[in-house]
């Protein structure tokens, strides 16, 4: 802070105990003779409760929201991959198969959460990083040689990451 440095923390709903010294922290960089000019700071976070409401009060708030329908959804997660990753693979038509199967997968739930606890019995906000794990898990086991273990992806993108 006083170099002028940019300093990021993720994940900050997952550090509950760490919120008190978090918002003495940022009471601390209101002095201004103690913080550099272009010193700053980025948080990222779930939404929660005991995040500090001062923090809340004193930054500026970005939020991402997934795009509305299905084809936006879509285009969305696609959007980050090149043609080189689309061709990445030892198998590369089942890769692209596959990483369209996942991608409308993932956007069909993004808008599934529109209809609420209907056919859900818990609430979870499914994200970029379940797309992003399940790519990677999907990329390493077409890399294995033989057949594809669809029996495998199915139980570990279906059952773990998407959570069954």
């Amino acid at each position: 802070r006083k170099k002028g440095t940019w300093v990021l923390l993720q994940n900050c709903h997952l550090y509950k105990t760490f919120m008190p010294e978090l918002e003495k922290m940022c009471e601390e960089l209101e002095e201004p003779s103690m913080t550099h000019k272009d010193f700053r700071l980025f948080l990222t976070s779930m939404p929660a409760a005991y995040f500090p409401v001062p923090v809340l009060q004193n930054g500026i708030k970005l939020t991402t929201e997934p795009p509305k329908g299905l084809r936006a959804n879509v285009i969305r997660s696609f959007l980050p991959m090149s043609d080189e990753q689309l061709n990445d693979s030892a198998k590369p038509k089942e890769w692209r198969r596959l990483q369209f199967g996942l991608k409308f997968f993932h956007a069909v739930i993004q808008e599934r959460r529109k209809f609420g606890p209907l056919g859900w019995n818990i609430r979870y906000e499914f994200n970029d990083s379940d797309l992003e794990t399940s790519t990677t898990i999907t990329h390493n086991m077409l890399e294995l040689d033989g057949a594809i273990p669809w029996d495998t992806l199915l139980f570990v993108i279906g059952h773990i990451n998407y959570g069954g």
